[in-house]
């Protein structure tokens, strides 16, 4: 008995991971696709973070796709409703629209052993079959909540940077941000400016560098709007900059650990220089761990918000949270009337990678599979035993830098395998367990005697390492290595089948192909 597919494909996530994979699916002449996500919009992260102040954190040119340049483009640093309505360009220049399915939420999706194809039953209680999945949810997906007691009691507004309420008006209030990671640091300046007062509770202090960013003149825009060598010039100067800076840093910190003590007193130097006058604030906001553990921060306004008399820094760790404020563990209570919380997402948490249950071959949780033998994937978008099923932003799959860098990576792999899949006949593809088990094992030893997993991160409570206590967030390699593994993999590291079902009995046997 055959059974009736919906799509041949089905892309999980409207953001730039799910608009990349289906770029990529059209390239490879695959048309059969639907992407599926459980916003009003299209844009992922993009649609859902709209905080006074969002922007990307690295330079424009580099945060878009190589074959799609950005036709508006104001600065150097695209603000947020700049990125998501790049999100829309994209969209619109490949006649994407027509296959997404917005306000379309995801319960569960199951492997089907007999028939080769995936179940994926929806809220409402809709049921989609497809030959393959594409998990293209990002890692910032799943906001974290602070776990501090008494969160639960606080009796003003509470609101969490993804799901900002523009409805409310925050002016002239009392208000307190806790957390001051690559949210915080684009926020906390636009907060000051408003608030009749600002407290900012921090944990652990940031590395902030000067922002070089500055209005994009209509003449440059246009050069690299309508100049493709001048644009691939200029993101491939970008491109070998992070390599030779925040990823040559980090993955090969064992063979310099000198260089992270160094850029570590030179950042505390220069933020004297920047606080001059200011030499106990100076110090509280200086971090004691190397520059690169954390997300890289940009900000001309950052530091200097906190010698506004208006806002108050508290390094005091926090007692609790009560009706009407904050308490720190000297006693004081901090009255307040909005509570923000800028504490980020679970980045490949427990239970939230993907935020739904993925069941496998013999009915295996991917969740559970990855907690029990951490996360672990083949080029960050494959995992054994979960055939025909893709991921975007898998396990030691992003070399640290921009994530459409690693985009345009990972969803030409899943393409180009689904691809020869086709090409083969096929109705299941599934990574072999040698390639992938020999991939772990490389990159899992160079996370290990990366910047990240190191003692000159102690302290920095950074999510590019999870709870399992990996950096399974990176993969420790330059661009150029992720751009080639993902073009190049053989294609015998797959395994290829076709199912063969009795159409009376159901009964079902494999062929090679």
């Amino acid at each position: 008995m055959t059974v009736q597919l919906d799509y041949e494909v089905l892309v999980i996530g409207a953001g730039f991971g799910g608009i990349g994979a289906a770029v990529q699916l059209r390239k490879a002449g695959i048309e059969d696709f639907l992407i599926v996500d459980k916003n009003a919009g299209i844009g992922g992260t993009w649609w859902a973070n709209t905080y006074p102040g969002v922007a990307v954190d690295i330079p424009s040119i580099y945060y878009s796709f190589s074959y799609e340049p950005p036709k508006k483009w104001s600065r150097m640093f695209a603000p947020g409703a700049e990125v998501q309505q790049y999100a829309e360009q994209v969209v619109d220049s490949f006649d994407l629209r027509s296959r997404i399915r917005l306000n379309t939420t995801i319960l569960s999706a199951d492997w089907d052993e007999r028939h080769n194809v995936w179940r994926v039953a929806l809220v409402g209680g809709e049921t989609l079959v497809a030959r393959y999945i594409i998990g293209a949810i990002g890692a910032l997906e799943v906001p974290a909540l602070p776990d501090i007691p008494g969160f639960d009691n606080y009796g003003g507004k509470v609101v969490h940077t993804s799901r900002w309420d523009h409805d409310f008006d925050y002016s002239g209030q009392r208000i307190a941000v806790i957390g001051t990671g690559a949210t915080a640091l684009q926020l906390i300046p636009e907060m000051a400016d408003i608030a009749e007062q600002l407290t900012v509770f921090q944990r652990t202090p940031i590395w902030v560098a000067p922002k070089p960013d500055f209005p994009i003149p209509a003449i440059v825009r246009d050069a690299l709007l309508n100049v493709p060598v001048l644009r691939r010039t200029v993101r491939a100067a970008v491109t070998v900059g992070i390599d030779f800076g925040l990823t040559g840093i980090g993955v090969f910190h064992e063979r310099i650990p000198f260089l992270a003590k160094a850029l570590e007193r030179g950042g505390a130097a220069g933020y004297k220089v920047w606080l001059r006058g200011e030499p106990e604030l100076a110090e509280q906001l200086t971090p004691h761990y190397a520059p690169g553990c954390k997300r890289p921060s940009v900000s001309n306004r950052y530091l200097k918000t906190f010698t506004q008399p208006n806002v108050q820094l508290v390094t005091t760790p926090i007692a609790k949270i009560t009706e009407n404020g904050v308490m720190t563990e000297d006693g004081t209570e901090h009255e307040i009337d909005v509570l923000v919380c800028a504490t980020g997402f679970k980045v490949m948490g427990k239970g939230t990678t993907p935020p739904f249950p993925t069941r496998g071959v013999g009915g295996a949780d991917l969740n559970e599979f990855w907690d029990e033998h951490k996360f672990q994937a083949y080029q960050g978008v494959s995992v054994p035993g979960f055939p025909n099923s893709f991921l975007i932003t898998g396990p030691y799959g992003f070399a640290a830098g921009s994530y459409l860098a690693m985009i345009e990576c990972t969803s030409r792999h899943a393409a180009r395998a689904i691809a020869e899949s086709r090409r083969r006949g096929a109705t299941r593809i599934e990574i072999k367990q040698a390639p992938h088990d020999a991939y772990y094992a490389k990159y899992r030893e160079r996370s290990e005697k990366s910047l990240w997993l190191s003692p000159a991160c102690e302290g920095s409570n950074t999510y590019y390492v999870n709870y399992q206590g990996d950096a399974a967030a990176i993969r420790p390699s330059t661009h150029l290595e992720m751009w080639w593994g993902n073009k190049h993999f053989p294609f015998d590291d797959y395994r290829y089948a076709r199912s063969m079902v009795a159409a009376e009995t159901g009964d079902r046997t494999l062929e090679s192909v």
